[in-house]
């Protein structure tokens, strides 16, 4: 055998932990769902520090199930285990990762997106084999609500206080009363923040998926806001309304044309209207992104599963993918016919652009 072929045993057993560790994590995240939608961790921040036959009388589930469930949790650090008084709990950090929905640091619906793609792994094997597009049509439940929980925090701490402030001249237009499209609005997180933010203006949200559009107007009901309408609508089919402020978040990456999408969005603006594009957090270039974005090898990961197939499941198909990177996003924004781009604010999570004409 030639030395270029020989084993080094010790890069062959720090790849091998390295493995190890991200199939612990992989239990782990099906673990941490289960304590999710049982409401077993919610019952151990009620609860504090408890015995097993507590906690599982908190939860209402098998306290023999539940004593292997801590264990492994423990093991990995999701919870605390006292072994002088047998009793597990939660720390106030663990809390605000498993249990407290609000926290931006509220994880859970990650892990729950994460377990919808073990759900359907049959149909993210063939979609990759045959290269066929996946529309979220064919994704399971887990997915949608994963995804919009994974995203309210970040919505509900940075959209408000640090995002459309740092658009140019739009803050001010939104509070005297303006014209908000919300494109992709998915269950309409972003759209009720903006519709309670800013009375004085009318947001239109828009999504294709039937389903999610009824969630959205249910929620927007329960809070008696009558400056929120829903619409089942593709995002090429935006009527021209002259809006002042038109969103996409998180979503431009998975359309088939962004380009001939956000130059359709281009012409339902009025004459000093903005296009905000909330983006996840990327750098420029794929070495880049491998080398210094921690959340590289996730967001690759989601591109393969969701994002590309979404696209590739419509017209054009470009597959433009989550880590395209700012520099991408704003030449796309310029060949769309946008004349002043910009990069307005990055947050640990996402990158968000500005588009004039």
């Amino acid at each position: 055998m030639s030395a270029e072929n020989q084993v080094n045993h010790e890069k062959l057993m720090g790849l091998f932990g390295n493995v190890f560790n991200d199939v612990q994590g992989a239990v782990g995240i099906l673990m941490s769902y289960l304590g999710d939608q049982t409401g077993v961790y919610k019952a151990m921040d009620k609860l504090g520090s408890s015995s097993v036959s507590d906690i599982a009388e908190e939860a209402n589930v098998d306290a023999r199930y539940l004593q292997e469930w801590l264990a492994s949790n423990a093991a990995r650090g999701y919870v605390n285990f006292d072994e002088d008084t047998n009793e597990f709990s939660l720390s106030p950090e663990q809390a605000a990762v498993f249990a407290r929905e609000n926290e931006p640091t509220c994880i859970q619906g990650l892990m729950q997106g994460v377990v919808g793609q073990f759900i359907k792994e049959d149909v993210a094997i063939d979609v990759f084999k045959t290269g066929r597009g996946r529309p979220w049509g064919e994704h399971h439940d887990c997915c949608f609500c994963g995804t919009e929980r994974f995203f309210r925090p970040a919505y509900a701490s940075h959209l408000l206080d640090e995002w459309i402030p740092a658009l140019e001249g739009v803050e001010d237009r939104l509070k005297e009363g303006a014209k908000i499209a919300d494109i992709g609005c998915g269950l309409g997180t972003s759209s009720i923040l903006m519709a309670e933010e800013y009375p004085n203006s009318t947001i239109h949200a828009f999504d294709f998926h039937g389903p999610s559009i009824e969630e959205a107007k249910k929620r927007a009901e329960e809070k008696g806001l009558t400056n929120l309408e829903f619409f089942v609508s593709d995002a090429a089919d935006i009527p021209k309304n002259n809006y002042d402020l038109a969103c996409i978040f998180d979503a431009w990456h998975d359309m088939g044309d962004p380009v001939g999408i956000a130059s359709g969005i281009k012409d339902v603006l009025s004459d000093n209207g903005t296009f905000m594009v909330v983006e996840p957090m990327a750098l420029d270039g794929m070495a880049n992104n491998i080398a210094n974005n921690p959340a590289s090898g996730m967001m690759y990961g989601f591109g393969t599963l969701v994002c590309v197939p979404a696209s590739r499941a419509q017209n054009n198909g470009l597959g433009l993918g989550p880590q395209a990177g700012p520099s991408k996003l704003m030449e796309l924004l310029t060949e769309s016919g946008f004349g002043k781009v910009n990069l307005a604010a990055e947050t640990t999570n996402n990158l968000v652009l500005q588009a004039r004409a």
